[in-house]
């Protein structure tokens, strides 16, 4: 049966997509720094945090930051991930309803998380946990689908295998247009990085496996999927490796 519920989507995937989902490049610690006035006393509320990757950003840099999950699997890998840095809190939370005090935070960010969310109730939320002046910004790694020959068989493989790919991508942020409810009246700003994964087949079998929509062990579309992708690996690899390319987009703007 499909997890309708977002929060649950990835409880069975956590070992996957700890080892396996791209992190963010250091080129948007740099923009948020330029754009949006990050220092290290600035005090970050990231929502939908999963398993830390973009709050080990912001740690590293310094930051205080909460980190939001409502998902036990993936908030008790967050917890493993991150425990090193003494600015880390774990928060127990949804978008929609943080549990932050009023005007506690500086910035709310948001990586690969905000279109699960309810846009309306959670830029209210977000206004109210906001000091006056406060930033959002919400970030997704954008996988290429067509730049190369291996990313369009892996493109292919996944439309085929993958009976819910298609409705994740429609639920997905394609432009500046999607994120416009969360900042509204005011204006987002978009800001865009390359960013690039290298991946054994071993790599390449748990990168497929962490994302949402691809089928399990005990769907009848679980082993042809790996079969072909097996197949697809073999056709691209060079000395054993094939390259997944992403687009970083940082959406990013005071909402008032």
């Amino acid at each position: 049966m499909a997890i309708t519920n977002s929060t649950e989507r990835f409880s069975s995937r956590v070992a996957n997509y700890v080892r396996y989902r791209p992190g963010y490049p250091p080129e948007m610690l740099k923009a948020l720094k330029d754009e949006c006035g990050l220092t290290p006393g600035t005090v970050v509320a990231d929502v939908g945090s999963g398993t830390g990757f973009l709050a080990k950003l912001l740690l590293e840099n310094g930051n205080r930051v909460y980190c939001i999950e409502p998902n036990r699997e993936m908030r008790v890998a967050g917890e493993d991930f991150l425990t090193a840095f003494p600015n880390f809190v774990s928060v127990i939370g949804t978008a929609e309803a943080t549990t932050l005090p009023d005007g506690s935070v500086d910035l709310v960010t948001a990586g690969q998380a905000a279109h699960w969310f309810d846009a309306t109730k959670a830029r209210r939320e977000f206004l109210r946990i906001l000091r006056p002046g406060g930033w959002l910004t919400l970030a997704w790694n954008d996988r290429s689908t067509e730049a190369t020959p291996l990313l369009r068989e892996y493109e292919r493989l996944l439309q085929t295998y993958c009976p819910e790919y298609a409705k994740v991508q429609r639920q997905g942020v394609t432009g500046i247009s999607d994120v416009e409810p969360f900042f509204a009246p005011a204006r987002a700003l978009v800001k865009g990085f390359s960013c690039r994964q290298v991946f054994d087949h071993d790599g390449l079998k748990g990168r497929l496996l962490s994302s949402s929509y691809a089928p399990l062990e005990g769907h009848p579309n679980y082993w042809p999927m790996l079969n072909e992708l097996r197949e697809i690996f073999e056709r691209q690899q060079v000395n054993g490796q094939v390259s997944l390319d992403y687009e970083t987009k940082m959406y990013y703007g005071r909402i008032a």
